[in-house]
């Protein structure tokens, strides 16, 4: 048998940017309001010089708070601007980082598109597999079908596994299911009450559902 695994923490995911000082101010106050693992950086396209330069004002307001910052799909970023490790979209991606950060780094993947595609991540060595989360075109996978790859994953796979939630009342299900952690999107970033109020709420949402 599996050990059994821990209450579910959280996993904010940014949205795409361009400009970091404003949400680097909205994070530094999401991350006092609750328990937060980690932090995905998702940076719009720029020359390289300006993508370091952004996350490093998003690095600083992170790792301070003992945080784990990731950066999306650029792990060549990873080292020259200290951050903890990188997301990989699709096991080709995941498969071609693992040089630039294996064994240092974090190196976790999404984007996954079948079961074989996530037990060759988990057998190459992934940190983490999320599943759920939107493609740039905000497409994204019915809730069911979101919990039943988790479920499958917990079940058979030792790495953890990463629940997308698109909204708060997707949060107690995929924790249930089976999540380790459940990331928050762009709804956290633009919610009427804030930001933190949102971190806060969903934090006890995830304690509720696994007590």
């Amino acid at each position: 048998m599996k050990p059994q695994r821990p209450r579910p923490r959280l996993y904010l995911v940014t949205p795409w940017l361009d400009d970091t000082a404003t949400l680097a101010r909205d994070m530094d106050a999401a991350l006092a309001a609750a328990d937060v693992a980690a932090v995905l950086l998702r940076l719009e396209q720029a020359d390289e010089r300006t993508l370091i330069d952004r996350a490093k004002i998003v690095t600083a307001a992170v790792q301070r708070r003992d945080v784990a910052l990731l950066i999306d799909n650029r792990p060549e970023l990873v080292a020259r601007i200290g951050a903890d490790g990188a997301h990989l979209t699709g096991i080709e991606a995941f498969r071609g980082a693992l040089d630039t950060l294996k064994p240092d780094r974090i190196a976790g993947v999404g984007g996954l598109r079948s079961r074989h595609d996530a037990m060759l991540a988990g057998e190459a060595g992934a940190d983490y597999a999320m599943f759920g989360e939107p493609d740039r075109r905000g497409g994204q996978p019915p809730l069911h079908a979101v919990e039943e790859q988790l479920a499958w994953w917990a079940e058979l796979l030792e790495p953890p596994c990463v629940g997308y939630a698109a909204s708060e009342e997707e949060i107690r299900p995929l924790a249930q299911a089976g999540a380790d952690f459940v990331a928050l999107g762009e709804w956290i970033w633009t919610h009427p009450r804030g930001t933190a109020a949102a971190v806060k709420a969903a934090a006890e949402c995830l304690g509720e559902a696994v007590p």
